[in-house]
């Protein structure tokens, strides 16, 4: 099953995880970004999948993102920094090389990548960045 992320309808600061198929409705945010169109009861939290895919605009070798500075991710995420023992979701950024840059600065709300995928190259982050 695949998942698109939904603006929390709530507050609107992070995201929630919608079932999209084929042929599924969607809908614009007040982003203007589309979003499966689905009922409350039918949106998981980030720690319930498997995988996330992350769109980013710049990393670094070792796993920090730069997104668009709205910090949805890392607030959806941020449960995941207080657990001892990584399992799911993996997260893997999605990006061009020309992307990568030396190093990004981090503060502690960001949450690292375990990989970052780009046409040419698959970075694959140290185990210690992701305990």
């Amino acid at each position: 099953m695949c998942y698109l992320p939904v603006l929390s309808r709530v507050r609107g600061d992070a995201l929630w995880f919608a079932p999209a198929a084929p042929g599924t409705v969607l809908v614009a945010n007040h982003f203007g970004i589309l979003e499966p169109a689905v009922g409350r009861r039918d949106l998981v939290r980030a720690q319930k999948l498997d995988l996330i895919l992350l769109p980013l605009v710049g990393f670094d070798p070792r796993g920090n993102r730069l997104g668009m500075g709205a910090g949805f991710y890392d607030r959806t995420l941020a449960i995941l920094r207080h657990r001892k023992h990584w399992r799911k979701p993996h997260l893997i950024g999605l990006a061009h090389e020309l992307q990568r840059v030396d190093q990004l600065a981090s503060d502690l709300w960001d949450i690292p990548l375990q990989a970052i995928v780009t046409y040419e190259q698959v970075y694959a982050m140290p185990k210690e960045t992701n305990a």
